[in-house]
């Protein structure tokens, strides 16, 4: 996947993987859908920096959603 180019369609990509990477118990409710192009540089950050580690610490992993959320669409 192409992640040079923003799009909805990478947005979702990303959140689907920052997800399971995080093996979020509450993953139903951070839907991709709910996440704007508008935000994709912050996006990609938080994708980079969940998929470039083997494992994540609690505060890591509670650092990471918390932006999330912020990011998500209220």
């Amino acid at each position: 996947m192409d992640l040079t180019q923003p799009s909805q369609e990478n947005v979702e990509y990303m959140i689907e993987g920052i997800k399971s990477k995080l093996k979020m118990a509450s993953a139903a409710a951070m839907q991709a859908s709910a996440f704007s192009v508008d935000n994709y540089e912050d996006i990609l950050d938080i994708y980079e920096v969940a998929m470039g580690s083997d494992r994540l610490s609690i505060s890591q992993v509670e650092a990471l959603v918390s932006e999330l959320g912020r990011l998500r669409h209220k």
